[in-house]
């Protein structure tokens, strides 16, 4: 730069300064502006991750959310959502365009005051000295230029930087500072008088509570600030314990003793801290006094079998081998799993959950409830053969409602409110529950006596719930190949607008037409204008006419003020249409990134249900974060610089054959060798770009079920392994950028040497027209300027649209989601009737359900029809079709044979929200959403508040939520802050709410005690009297007092009859169902 203002000196002397001064002058403005675009860029990202968080929330519990017909309430939330997001994008954008309009006005601002000031010190221009000091001026104005840009990067890079800091800073998770080495060989597990909490720290007031006379009550504190690997913020230990004290739940005066090869049972309540004893031991909770001894697991981990089973995309053996021996079993011909497990029943993901962790063989194992998600055949199999069979010389601590099978513990621990009440050999604490258990004692007693052969048949004869193949499962994400369809330019240009664009086009049109007038003037002012000898331009301009020695002062004059208003016009008009290109586009941008999102959330909200089962997550959310973002600021940006370069090369082209018109004959050949190039470099980096786009989705992937998983993964002491996945993710993804950023050199070599041709060819002709007096001297100068111009707008011509389309590749895929998705059926024939339903009479008449075309069906002509108000009992194996017949019901998935009616009315003829809205159904797995615990049970905000607290109560849970802090209690992500037990109670306790005329119940009260199961059983009686109830339950007594009862087997029909009927006919299947349970 210091060279490039020496030179302007010596061609414009002290003129130059002019320039320069106002060019300084935009430094300290480009630095308000940068500022304030890292700030607004700051709110921008929190708003995003806001956003796609809530998208996650929604994509976990999107079954839920259609069974309850949330999809247009989730959808205003997020769109919310994101209009703050677009508040500040359009902030950033503007300034942005503020930033474009400094950028394109400064070379012609630049110049005018530089001549101007050259002209009024006397001095006259001359073609060497005009054009000369326009090339230095275009080579100083580049790195001014490119000021702001830097600026603009750095504050964004700066506020990532800060992002990644936060999230560096957080505590490690350290074993060894947790535990206390334990010398006793005795003993494995050993709590001295240890308290627990999920919060990072506790106030004063809260440690004096804990301290108190009163232990055992829950404290009141506050939200969650810890990092992910001791927090619970974001990854929960899934169970009953940790939410009953607002993420805070603490464990006092905990004194636990556990020997070698001992089995430990813990029993209580629901939210009594069962769960979070186990979380205790697993180091996921935060210690404040006392001490947690280990013997020799810090290394080698535990076996842990969580509430809510996690399991990995990939196949059953891969998930089962976790990590161990994969390459040593190359045939992985095992069945494909969906991301968490989506394509299993919740029996089955519970058992290959603990196959893995049976496969690790550690020395201690902790089991969470494992036994509520399978029947009671399959319970007592996995209890006889796994947990007394295999783990028999293992340290076992089980937490359990099935009091049954505490019978064979070493020992008993009873829990209630985060404090062992008392604990002993099974014989000294069982004789102590209430009488209602007596039959679950006796259940035991036949253990024993099962036929293990039978169960072992029975087991291996179970089918997957939704037979998805492995193709289908484990499918690779679809890339395209090849150009860009003109489809994906014409959807952004429809995104944009017609008018929009087309006023986009002009601007910039008459923009680069006033620029390169501008010059054009310019050129013809030095060729023209002719300033007599031996007169100074300032004696022109102050002498009065009449002392003036010749007329042609005069005329110079007149010529110089004429050439000048007309210089200045020009400027003027192109700082407008500048302006008009600047803020047309940012706006544009802006219309577009609205559009695509508003249509893609639609797509992915109302897709079908099977599109999850198979889609992962992490696939899903890259289109709402990397390609969002691309669509939102990347591709406006490079797309508004490839029609600046465009047309500037346009306009250059055009200057310079217009002032030599033989450069034609250097530059036709040229042309097919520049065609050549840029072909071949978009070829390879559109391509790079796809495998960049495609390798970011495992990335997306692996982290997501890492965080969901972490507590499973640091149990076991895998992290190692998670960390060398992550980084093989990543530098796959990393070696597709870097590759494109060699190709983008390799480009840049080999422009160079193209515009090294072009002004070597607009050298020689000059040279040639000038000896022959054939060319306007003006006119050379100009197209000799712009000839050195042309090698940099080349490249960036290429380069900006080989950009471009990389961008357009995010276009594609959001396009491809928007548009190739299938959406859930919307058509409807008839209206419901009014009141309809209003006698719940369910009629399934030979319906056929397959998940997918060419599997197995997973209701294979099923034919019932229920009596109005009736109780209907579904029981069955794990996987044979119980819950399939609720997706048929809620048509979640289509059928494809036979009909369904609710009272006498087809239910394929009505609308999904018509349909879905007069039912109610409680999913398997319970779903909870950030936000408040009234927004949770109504979110559409229909009911009255008395009538909450009264659906509350009736599920048992109004005291507990009342010592929480009410309604407006806060309900973390995923609703970590709760037990499950509780979140089913917070599901039933929205069924009570609604009061539809027909209630599906898929295994409602599994993870809850006998006691609220009984209580809960007592308001499903009384609150839905008049009411149709579907229950499928593993649990047999949940069902024994229902009207029918449904057995499905293998997605047929067995039996229909009361339970009475059923139990008296020795041979049915149900009744050998029961036996083999007794």
């Amino acid at each position: 730069m210091g060279v490039t203002l020496y030179l302007l000196y010596i061609q414009v002397g002290p003129s130059f300064l002019a320039g320069v001064a106002f060019s300084i002058i935009l430094i300290p403005v480009n630095r308000v502006i940068a500022n304030k675009i890292g700030d607004l860029s700051a709110k921008m990202m929190e708003k995003k991750d806001a956003r796609v968080k809530m998208i996650s929330e929604v994509l976990r519990g999107i079954k839920a959310i259609k069974f309850y017909v949330w999809e247009d309430h989730f959808m205003h939330l997020i769109n919310r959502i994101r209009l703050q997001e677009l508040k500040y994008l359009k902030g950033r954008k503007y300034l942005d365009a503020l930033c474009v309009y400094f950028w394109a006005t400064t070379p012609v601002l630049i110049s005018i005051l530089t001549f101007v000031t050259y002209v009024l010190l006397g001095n006259k221009l001359t073609a060497a000295t005009v054009f000369t000091s326009i090339t230095l001026l275009n080579m100083l104005i580049a790195p001014l230029n490119a000021f702001p840009w830097v600026l603009n990067g750095m504050m964004e890079a700066w506020v990532s930087v800060k992002r990644i800091q936060k999230m560096l800073q957080l505590d490690d998770l350290d074993f060894n500072s947790f535990y206390k080495p334990l010398d006793d060989d005795e003993h494995d597990i050993i709590l001295k008088d240890a308290g627990f909490s999920y919060s990072k720290e506790l106030t004063v007031e809260e440690q004096a509570q804990l301290h108190s006379a009163k232990p055992a009550v829950p404290l009141k504190c506050k939200s969650v600030d810890g990092s992910l690997s001791k927090s619970q913020k974001k990854v929960s230990f899934t169970g009953d314990g940790e939410g009953t004290t607002c993420g805070k739940f603490v464990l006092d005066s905990v004194n636990l003793k556990v020997k070698k090869g001992e089995f430990i049972g813990i029993m209580g309540p629901v939210g009594c801290g069962k769960s979070s004893m186990l979380a205790a031991v697993l180091a996921e909770l935060r210690q404040h006094y006392g001490e947690v001894e280990i013997s020799d697991v810090v290394e080698n981990g535990f076996g842990l079998v969580t509430q809510q089973p996690w399991l990995q995309r990939g196949t059953i053996r891969d998930n089962i081998l976790f990590g161990e021996d994969i390459l040593a079993m190359p045939n992985a011909d095992q069945t494909g799993v969906g991301e968490g497990g989506t394509t299993l029943s919740g029996g089955q993901r519970a058992r290959v959950a603990l196959a893995r962790a049976v496969y690790q063989d550690k020395n201690i194992y902790l089991l969470d409830d494992i036994l509520s998600t399978v029947d009671t055949k399959v319970a007592k199999h996995i209890f006889q053969y796994c947990i007394l069979g295999l783990l028999r010389t293992k340290t076992i601590i089980l937490c359990t409602h099935h009091v049954q099978y505490l019978a064979y513990a070493d020992r008993i621990v009873y829990m209630e409110r985060g404090v062992i009440k008392k604990q002993g050999k099974p014989s000294e604490i069982l004789s102590d529950i209430d009488d209602c258990l007596a039959l679950d004692l006796e259940l035991g007693e036949s253990l024993n006596s099962q036929n293990s052969s039978l169960l072992l048949d029975s087991i291996k004869e179970e089918t997957m719930t939704e037979g998805w193949s492995n193709d289908e499962v484990l499918e690779a994400e679809v890339s395209s190949t090849g150009s860009l369809k003109t489809s994906v330019y014409t959807s952004y240009w429809k995104a944009v607008g017609h008018i929009l664009c087309i006023s986009i086009l002009a601007s910039m049109t008459f923009m680069q037409v006033s620029r390169n007038m501008t010059d054009w003037w310019l050129s013809r002012w030095v060729t023209n204008a002719h300033i007599p000898n031996n007169t100074n331009i300032s004696t022109v301009l102050f002498m009065p006419e009449e002392s003036n020695p010749s007329m042609d002062y005069f005329r110079y004059m007149q010529d110089t003020a004429s050439y000048l208003k007309i210089y200045v016009l020009f400027a003027v008009a192109n700082t407008v249409f500048t302006l008009m290109r600047a803020f047309l586009f940012a706006y544009g941008g802006i219309v577009a990134a609205a559009k695509f999102h508003k249509l893609l959330l639609k797509s992915v909200i109302k897709a079908k249900a099977a599109f999850f089962d198979i889609t992962p997550i992490g696939r899903i959310l890259n289109r709402f974060s990397s390609d969002s973002y691309t669509v939102d600021d990347s591709l406006p940006f490079i797309l508004n610089v490839l029609l600046a370069q465009l047309f500037g090369l346009i306009g250059s082209i055009s200057i310079t054959v217009y002032g030599l018109p033989w450069i034609c004959l250097f530059l036709v050949p040229l042309i097919p060798v520049y065609h050549w190039l840029q072909n071949y470099y978009r070829l390879t980096s559109r391509e790079l770009k796809r495998i960049s786009s495609v390798t970011l989705s495992p990335v997306y992937s692996h982290f997501n079920e890492t965080l969901q998983g972490l507590t499973i993964i640091n149990a076991m002491r895998v992290s190692q392994r998670f960390k060398r996945e992550n980084q093989y993710n990543v530098n796959s993804n990393l070696k597709a950028q870097f590759a494109s950023q060699v190709a983008s050199r390799w480009l840049g070599l080999r422009l160079q040497l193209i515009g090294v041709s072009i002004v070597a060819g607009v050298s020689f002709i000059a040279v040639i027209q000038h000896q022959y007096a054939v060319a306007d001297p003006g006119l050379i100068g100009l197209a000799i300027s712009y000839a050195l111009t042309v090698t940099g707008l080349l490249r960036g011509v290429i380069g900006t649209f080989t950009e471009t389309e990389q961008e357009m590749v995010s276009v594609e895929r959001v396009n491809q989601y928007i548009k190739e998705i299938p959406p859930e059926s919307t058509y409807f024939v008839t209206d419901p009737p009014f009141g309809w339903p209003n006698q719940g009479v369910i009629r399934f008449d030979g319906v056929v359900l397959k998940y997918r075309e060419h599997s197995a069906p997973s209701l294979d002509g099923v034919s019932f029809e229920s009596r109005p108000c009736e109780k209907i009992g579904v029981v069955g194996r794990t996987g044979s079709g119980k819950s399939s017949i609720i997706a048929a019901l809620f048509r979640i998935a289509d059928i494809s044979a036979g009909e369904i009616s609710i009272d006498s009315v087809n239910v394929s003829r009505l609308s999904l929200p018509a349909l879905r809205s007069r039912l109610f159904c409680i999913p398997q797995d319970p779903f909870l959403f950030s936000g408040s615990l009234r927004e949770n049970l109504d979110p559409l905000g229909e009911f009255r508040e008395d009538e909450i607290w009264d659906a509350l109560a009736k599920v048992n849970l109004e005291t507990i939520m009342r010592n929480l802090g009410g309604l407006e209690h806060v309900v973390d992500e995923g609703g970590v802050n709760f037990s499950v037990g509780q979140k089913q109670l917070i599901c039933l306790a929205r069924a009570v709410l609604h009061n539809a005329k027909i209630l599906c119940i898929d295994e409602a009260t599994a993870n809850v005690d006998h006691e609220t199961d009984r209580q809960v059983q007592q308001t499903l009686r009384m609150a839905f009297k008049k009411c149709t109830v579907l229950t499928i339950a593993h649990r047999v007594q949940t069902i024994m007092d229902s009207d029918r009862v449904l057995v499905v087997n293998d997605g047929t029909i067995v039996e229909f009859d009361t339970p009475d009927n059923l139990l008296s006919d020795e041979t049915s299947y149900f009744s050998r169902l029961v036996h083999h349970d007794l």
